[in-house]
This record gives structure tokens, sequence and C-alpha cells, in this order.
């Protein structure tokens, strides 16, 4: 009597599924008991229709955005071939933004080879000094010239401090128009202080607010020159630049060699080559001889008041020797109140050799060719060009 009722209301049930939807995989036998999958009610069903329309929805929607990735993917592979063409030795690391150009429109980028060479890596690290250094008691730091200089803000600082006045430009701009505009009135500024010196103006506003180094090292390196900045920047640093150009729907790429110093006379406008440039230049096995006849030459005085010399760019740097062989040579006491006789700081060191330089005018001798930047920071030619010009004159002294 239990079996018989239990096939019933198996029958009862298979019948109503049916009535529902057909059965697929299910097969009843009168008389056996259930053994396939239990099949789901109408209510299930329709909520797993709807849990399926919610999935294919969000499925439809990420291959979208993976169509998209990928279109972007492409456009940057594309970019990465045509620089990575045959002849170029590295890879360069691009970044999407740097692909995408309109029709004639062209970028520029460092080699990331280039970047890694220590006269490139030293002449930043110099200029990022110096500007901390001037923008000290503004309470800025400098940390990366692309970011810090791109809208004009520490640039319009940089500038005021140098020049000692006020530029007449918005304290801050936030919009990219403000910027640029702001941007132009400084650079015309910045023209304006350099134009006499016929520097080439290897900088505009576009390539500033868009970050091209290589411009924000031209327009630094001429101010510098500009200002008689008291540092000592590496000679003869070059950069490898790729230039990508989109012409006709493709992109295009050339390599170019960016010069961004070449020697400190030639940069602050002292063309003029003398003995010294030739001896340094072309003649390096003789320079022992003329740093032996010099020592020997200062030692001579020097060693009236016990003091001896061995090393010309070192111990020459602080001024102090520079100082006291002028009042060996010319036969006065230079007193003491008027230079640091154990100078630390380096503007301590500049005002001693400059102070030098003003004794050596005094007594009849040129303005010295070199810095007194330059003596401090142990060039050596500067040091015995300045030395030379001593022993020219003095050379006959007892």
């Amino acid at each position: 009597m239990k079996d018989t009722s239990v096939n019933t209301a198996l029958q009862y049930h298979v019948i109503q599924s049916f009535q529902d939807k057909p059965p697929t995989s299910l097969t009843l036998i009168q008389g056996e008991k259930m053994s396939a999958t239990p099949v789901r009610s109408p209510t299930l069903q329709r909520n797993k229709m709807k849990k399926d329309e919610s999935f294919l929805g969000k499925l439809g929607g990420t291959l979208v955005r993976k169509k998209k990735a990928k279109e972007v993917s492409d456009l940057q592979d594309e970019g990465r071939n045509a620089i990575n063409a045959p002849m170029s030795p590295s890879t360069i690391d691009i970044h999407p933004e740097d692909t995408l150009l309109e029709e004639n429109e062209e970028r520029t980028m460092i080699d990331p080879n280039s970047k890694e060479e220590a006269k490139f890596k030293e002449l930043i690290k110099v200029l990022i000094d110096w500007i901390n250094e001037v923008l000290v008691e503004e309470r800025i730091i400098v940390k990366n010239l692309e970011e810090d200089f791109y809208d004009g803000q520490v640039l319009q600082k940089l500038l005021e401090k140098l020049a000692g006045r006020k530029l007449n430009v918005a304290e801050v701009t936030q919009s990219e128009i403000g910027q640029k505009q702001k941007l132009q009135t400084i650079l015309d500024d910045v023209q304006e202080f350099l134009r006499p010196q016929g520097w080439a103006i290897r900088w505009n506003v576009d390539s500033i607010h868009g970050k091209n180094l290589v411009a924000i090292l031209h327009l630094l390196v001429a101010l510098a020159m500009h200002f008689r900045a008291p540092i000592r920047l590496p000679e003869h640093v070059s950069v490898q630049v790729v230039v990508v150009k989109k012409r006709e729907g493709l992109l295009q790429t050339n390599h170019v060699t960016e010069e961004l110093t070449t020697t400190t006379e030639m940069m602050m406008g002292k063309f003029e080559r003398d003995a010294f440039d030739t001896l340094f230049d072309h003649a390096p096995d003789k320079l022992s001889v003329v740093k032996k006849s010099l020592i020997t030459f200062v030692n001579k005085h020097l060693n009236k008041l016990n003091l001896e010399v061995t090393e010309l760019e070192s111990q020459f740097a602080d001024g102090v020797y520079l100082v006291l062989l002028m009042g060996l040579l010319e036969n006065y006491f230079v007193p003491l109140h008027n230079f640091f006789l154990t100078p630390e700081s380096f503007d301590q060191k500049v005002h001693n050799v400059t102070f030098s330089f003003e004794l050596m005018e005094d007594g009849g001798l040129k303005k010295p060719k070199a810095r007194p930047e330059d003596i401090v920071n142990l060039d050596l030619k500067s040091t015995m060009r300045v030395l030379y010009n001593l022993f020219t004159k003095y050379k006959n002294t007892e």
C-alpha cells in the first residue's frame, strides 16, 4: 500500500514537470523510484535565467573593456616596434600617450642608455643642487626637473631670485591655458636676458609644458651660465634623442644626438683660446712640466711663511694661499679681517678668491679670465691660468 502511494506521487510530479518543460534526460519507469537529478521548479528556472542574463551583461561589458584596452595596447606596440627599428641599440620604454599622436605631430624622448650615463646624471644633480640652494629661502625643494618646472611656478621663483626682481605674472595658475600664458611671459623675460650673449633658444612653451627634459636642461644650463652660477657643469654632455612623428597614419622615428653642454669657456661666451687650451687638448704630456714650474714659483715665496704647495688645484681652492701670495709678491701685509683664514663654506672660499683677484688688479694685472667659482671647484686649468699670470709678472722677483 505504501509503495503504491509513492508511485502515484512520483507519477503526478513527472506529469506536472512535463507540462512546464519536457524532460531532456529524465527517464522514469513505472514502479521504479526516480534516480536522475531532480527537476528544478519553474521559479528556480526563471531565477537562473535572470542570473544568466546578468552574467552575460557583465561578460559583454568586460569584453568591450578588453577590446578597448587591446586597441591601446596595439597602438603602443606599434610605437614600440617603430622605435625598436633596426640599428636601434636599446629598447625604448614609452608611455601610451607618447604614441597617440595626431597627424604630423611630433614627440621626443631620451634614449634610456643616455639617461644612465654618468655625465648626464651628474649634470642633473649639479643643476638640482644649485636650484635648491638658490631657492632655499623660498622653502622650495626640487626633486624632479620635468615635474617641477613644467607649469612655470618654480621657474618664476628661480628667475626672480637670479635677476633680483619680481616678474609680472600670476603666482598660481591651475588651468593649462593659464600655465602656458604664464610660461610664455617668463620665457620672454629669459630671452631678454640671454639675447645680448647670442644664446640659441632651444626651448619653447610647448616643450617646457610638455615636460621635455632636453628642453628644460637647455634652459637651465643657459640660466646657470648667464647668471654665473657658482657651479661646475660637466663638459661635453650629449644624449641620444628619439624623435617620433606620425605621418600618413604611420609612426616614423629618427635618432639624433643632442648636445647639452660644451666647454665652460664656450658656454660663457669666451671663444678665444689660449696656451692652456692647447696644452690640455694637444700636449697633456707637457702638463706636468708646467705644473712643476708653477709649484716651484709659488713655493719660492710661500716658504717665507713656512707654507708649501704640492697640489695646485686643491691647495689654492679656498683662496687663502692666493691672498697671502699676493701680499708676498707686492710686499705688504694683508689684514686678516679682509678674508677668511680658515674658510668653511663655499661662499667664504669664493669671497677669498674674489678678494685675491681684486688684489691682482690693484697690482696692475688684468682681471683673471677664470671665475672665482672655477678655482673653488678645483678646476686645474683655471687655477693654472691665474698662477701663470702671476709667474709671468713676478718670476724675477726675489
